[in-house]
């Protein structure tokens, strides 16, 4: 049996992996009875750990919001998982956490045993993090979000539509999704009654949120596969319809932005993309490397001509200094 230190160290960790457990559970996890989980129970709580009794048949112990942080337990797996975490959150596409992703990184590595700093050492040393130049989100407008989908409260925020305008906006938020660096809320809107993809970037919340409410089930259950097929359309400026002379899986290995496919031919497919200017566009589709017809994009078209006619220049140039002739 374990001591009672060790065994109020193997409660904490229990209770802080799940959100609630019955008295009996616990005392079988344990090898003791129900009556040492109380005076354990009890013993936390002296220790200023909020540790909530609910009552009746589906009542059990759970680990409340105190006043102050505890100390959290990790297994090796976990300590290791959080360390990779914040070297990413670190280099990602939240705002304003950055360096504080840092110093508890730091705080971590400072009691992370010898086994565990080794590894996640060798994952650092093994990849390189690229700066991305997308938008970032404000941390204080992610946690707002977060939170309105957990408590199942309504959004309220002003939203900056992508022809410049802005909107007050009353939704359900369902899910936030990470696209790359970017992030979306994918939320019921009453008032349009239809699901909705939201760039988290042009959300700005407002205080008070609305009401609670019931949580819809998405028309797809895969919430990825949702956002891929709405996105295009939904939050960019810019859009296009184009025919791709290449295979649906090759584009959609190809291609690191969301985007809708329709298979026309098992060597053709028509995909739809959007973004924030047309020359990301040329960009997206300058990836691909194969030929593509530009169906339903006079934008697209215009920023293509324009982008071939510098390339048509830069080459000449080469040509003209003799190095473009270099065997």
């Amino acid at each position: 049996m374990l001591n009672t230190s060790a065994r109020l160290l193997r409660l904490l960790s229990l209770l802080q992996a799940r959100a609630l457990w019955a008295g009996p559970d616990l005392a079988e996890r344990l090898g003791v009875s129900t009556r040492t989980i109380r005076t354990d129970i009890d013993r936390l709580r002296q220790l200023g750990y909020p540790v909530e009794a609910a009552p009746g048949l589906t009542g059990g112990y759970r680990l409340g919001a105190g006043a102050a942080l505890p100390p959290l337990l990790l297994d090796d797996d976990e300590a290791v998982a959080v360390a990779i975490g914040l070297r990413t959150a670190a280099n990602g596409g939240v705002g304003g956490i950055g360096e504080t992703s840092i110093r508890a990184l730091a705080k971590l590595g400072q009691v992370l045993p010898p086994r565990l700093r080794q590894r996640v050492s060798t994952m650092e040393a093994a990849t390189v993090a690229v700066p991305g130049v997308g938008p970032s989100v404000d941390a204080d407008v992610m946690i707002a979000i977060a939170s309105a989908i957990r408590s199942e409260q309504r959004l309220r925020f002003e939203y900056a539509c992508h022809d410049g305008r802005s909107s007050r906006r009353d939704v359900e938020p369902h899910r936030l999704v990470n696209w790359g660096r970017r992030w979306y809320l994918i939320a019921w809107d009453p008032d349009r009654d239809d699901w909705r993809t939201f760039r988290a970037d042009r959300i700005t919340p407002k205080i008070p949120g609305g009401p609670r409410f019931t949580p819809r089930d998405l028309p797809d259950a895969d919430v990825a596969a949702y956002l891929q097929r709405g996105v295009g359309t939904a939050t960019w400026r810019y859009y296009a319809r184009v025919v791709v002379h290449a295979p649906t899986e090759y584009v959609r290995a190809r291609l690191s932005v969301p985007v809708e496919i329709e298979e026309l031919a098992p060597d053709r497919c028509q995909i739809t993309l959007g973004s924030d200017t047309p020359e990301m566009l040329t960009l997206y589709l300058g990836l691909l490397g194969v030929d593509f017809d530009v169906i339903d994009a006079p934008e697209l078209s215009a920023a293509l001509i324009a982008l071939a006619d510098r390339l048509r220049r830069a080459a000449g140039s080469q040509v003209g200094t003799g190095l473009g002739n270099t065997p």
